[in-house]
């Protein structure tokens, strides 16, 4: 079936290619071929300087966003902490993103948005420079490695309508893009250190330039710390190489290596009495994590002729992680006895290749993007103690999709895009688990091993359409709808873990999302991007809390396709140039003031469940606000950001407590932070404060690592740079 599908899809294009050619050589013949000029491989948005919210162009690498929400966070425009990744401060411009702040250096990413998981940014498709750094997108979507922000030129965020071009999945996507060295000199090169509290040390190099007609880029990064709590170190190194070079002018290869290395103890979580007593303490001192990371893409980008080209990568990622520790319950004691190992390998590779086309309908040029998908990864999974090794598997994951997208101008300044994609997936899982039967004094009364395997094919078709109308030189509107699909992950399939248990019978999600927005500038004075949108879930997977039998019954997470749910909000950002608005000459500061605001509700319907009917959807605080002061006057910057998250729940029962740690409230929280910066012609020194008013909150409650239990955010920590560049 898969050879087939193949086949099916290279014949598909073939036959688009064709047309595409008539229409090319109608396009010429009505002799308005001048008015549509040569397509450039590389297009970077046209960025208002000043501004640190943008969007993407109608037509970027490959992808039409045209009719979608789309946000752009401009690196150079930040005041933020870039040295330990601090993504609260920059995805400040980005709506409605909730955050869990795990660590205190960036190792990890965990942002999510309309009632989607956090955890490991898992509800987005992660990209690099446009492909796929997750351990696997569909069967392990969890990404382990987060990009250094010091050496990102931007981060683009496209939402749920994105799932036509990148996949299966209700967040969207986010895309980390690196800078390059192409200005034109043969080498140019920066670097920082960083020194803060709890120990942390930082140093990051980098150098860039073209020569010979290559251009190449390079850097090196290393962290460490102490951290806060105890058990708490960490050390991580990441590497990076990448070399462009024109074969001719109408053809470009590209080439990077992407290395990192990460090892931290993990302290543990906390019970809520524990909390409120120490925050700063832990209970756990030999949980280990361990993550080792190698990415490589190749990307090919052709000019077929002045209407036409052709974007291909190929990437694959062969990494493994290891987590060691006590996984029982928070509230229960290390006694120094056998710890869980879960080891993890991935290895997969991928193909992306999209042609787009311009050509004519009626009198109107439009463009046709369209496209195909492969990829086939493993991933093992062992888990046990050196005394109980409690199951090993390999999970075989293959996928091969096609798509297309239409930008239609009907008009000058309206647009219609509709789209399709048609997704083959097979996952499998091959391996065995042990179960014990225990008496009362814990022996092993039985032991049994249980052989497994399953196979799971599908095709999944999604559809979706798009609306844009723009107003020349000031704001577009724009709306979508868009079907979304998310497979069951490998998690779902086998895991071990005494504080949650899976339903033998979960399966996959289906839904859609509707967006309906208005972005770019109403004056010089004002960016903006504001939109209102409806998630809705079909046979949503979550937890709800249940209790183990008697006599202990002991509390647990119980992961299934719980009911139908939706979430739906509105989201505002807005950049406002003060000393415009205010009409002052350009001798003064150059002041912005950036206003974040979402407000949110999500719940559980359609279900007989009483303990879930009508009750809110996990992880949904009902206000998201991060406003950002900043100013820039003669090589000084200075920034503060406020931040401010509701209440929100963790299970689908929402319950307010449980014994465990690992469900209950996650309370409403604020905190401030401020960055100050001053640089002259080579050099520069970067200050920052995080969390200034010292506040103690937390972000999340986690079921294994790093917890089980409550993850302490970090308290007030101070931070010192010193960069230099050549």
């Amino acid at each position: 079936m898969t050879k087939s599908f193949y086949f099916g899809v290279i014949l598909l294009l073939s036959f688009f290619c064709h047309d595409v050619k008539a229409q090319v050589e109608r396009v010429n013949a009505i002799g308005i071929a001048d008015t549509i000029h040569t397509r450039p491989i590389e297009v970077v948005a046209d960025r208002v300087s000043g501004f640190t919210i943008s969007r993407m162009n109608d037509i970027e690498a490959g992808v039409i966003y045209a009719g979608k929400k789309t946000e752009v966070v401009i690196m150079k425009e930040l005041t933020a902490n870039l040295s330990t990744n601090n993504s609260r401060q920059i995805f400040s411009g980005v709506a409605g993103l909730n955050i869990w702040e795990s660590d205190a250096a960036g190792v990890q990413l965990g942002i999510g948005g309309r009632g989607l998981s956090p955890n490991r940014s898992s509800n987005f498709t992660l990209r690099q420079n446009g492909y796929d750094i997750s351990a696997d997108p569909l069967g392990y979507p969890e990404s382990y490695y987060t990009p250094p922000a010091e050496a990102l030129d931007r981060v683009e965020v496209v939402r749920g309508a994105g799932s036509l071009r990148y996949g299966t999945q209700f967040g969207g996507m986010v895309n980390f893009v690196f800078r390059d060295g192409g200005n034109g000199n043969p080498i140019e090169a920066n670097a920082s250190l960083t020194g803060g509290s709890f120990g942390f040390a930082a140093g990051f190099a980098r150098v860039g330039g073209t020569t010979g007609g290559v251009t190449y880029t390079s850097f090196y990064q290393f962290k460490r710390s102490d951290g806060w709590r105890a058990n708490s170190e960490f050390d991580m190194h990441t590497a990076y190489v990448s070399a462009k070079y024109p074969v001719t002018d109408a053809f470009t290869l590209k080439a990077d290596y992407t290395f990192m290395t990460h090892k931290a103890h993990q302290p543990g979580g906390l019970s809520d009495a524990m909390f409120a007593a120490n925050a700063q303490q832990s209970v756990r001192a030999r949980n280990w994590f361990s993550v080792n990371w190698n990415l490589a893409s190749i990307t090919a980008d052709y000019l077929v002729t002045d209407h036409t080209t052709i974007h291909t990568i190929i990437f694959g990622n062969a990494s493994s992680r290891d987590a060691i520790g006590d996984l029982n319950r928070i509230t229960m004691a290390d006694l120094g006895g056998n710890r869980t190992l879960i080891a993890g390998t991935f290895q997969n590779i991928g193909l992306e290749s999209s042609i787009t086309s311009d050509f004519l309908l009626g009198d109107k040029v439009s463009t046709v993007v369209s496209g195909i998908r492969l990829f086939s990864g493993t991933t093992t999974q062992d888990q046990g103690s050196p005394t109980n090794q409690g199951s090993s598997y390999k999970f075989p994951n293959k996928n091969a999709a096609a798509f297309s997208e239409v930008l239609i101008k009907l008009t000058d300044d309206f647009s219609v895009t509709p789209g399709a994609r048609l997704e083959y997936i097979s996952t499998r899982a091959n391996g065995w688990y042990t179960t014990q039967v225990t008496d009362f004094a814990g022996n092993v009364v039985a032991d049994s091993t249980i052989n497994e395997n399953r196979t799971n094919n599908r095709v999944v078709g999604l559809f979706g359409v798009g609306l844009q109308y723009a107003v020349p030189n000031s704001v577009v509107f724009y709306a979508n709808a868009s079907q979304n699909y998310r497979s069951i992950t490998f998690s779902d399939l086998r895991i071990s873990n005494p504080n949650l248990k899976i339903d033998p019978s979960i399966h996959d999600e289906r839904g859609y999302t509707i967006d309906v927005g208005v972005r770019g500038a109403l004056t010089e004075i004002i960016q903006l991007n504001a939109s209102a949108f409806y998630l809705r879930y079909n046979d949503k997977i979550g937890e709800v809390l249940r209790s183990d039998e008697a006599p202990l019954y002991l509390p647990y997470r119980f992961r299934t396709n719980i009911s139908d749910a939706y979430t739906a909000g509105a989201e505002f950002v807005a950049d406002v140039a003060l000393r415009d608005a205010f009409a002052l000459s350009a001798h003064n500061p150059d002041v912005h003031l950036l206003v974040n605001a979402t407000v949110l509700d999500g719940r559980y319907i359609n279900t007989e469940n009483t303990s879930i009917k009508n009750k809110k959807v996990e992880l949904v605080p009902n206000y998201i606000f991060r406003t950002t002061l900043r100013a820039t006057y003669q090589g000084f910057a200075a920034s503060i950001m406020w931040s401010a998250v509701g209440q929100q729940f963790t299970d689908a029962t929402n319950a307010t407590f449980s014994a465990s740690a690992v469900n209950g409230i996650v309370p409403a929280y604020n905190v401030a932070d401020l960055s100050l910066k001053y640089g002259r012609a080579w050099w520069s020194i970067d200050a920052n404060i995080n969390n200034i008013f010292d506040a103690r909150y937390f972000t999340r409650r986690a079921d294994s690592y790093p917890g089980p239990g409550i993850i302490p955010a970090e308290p007030l920590s101070m931070f010192l740079t010193f960069r230099a560049s050549l």
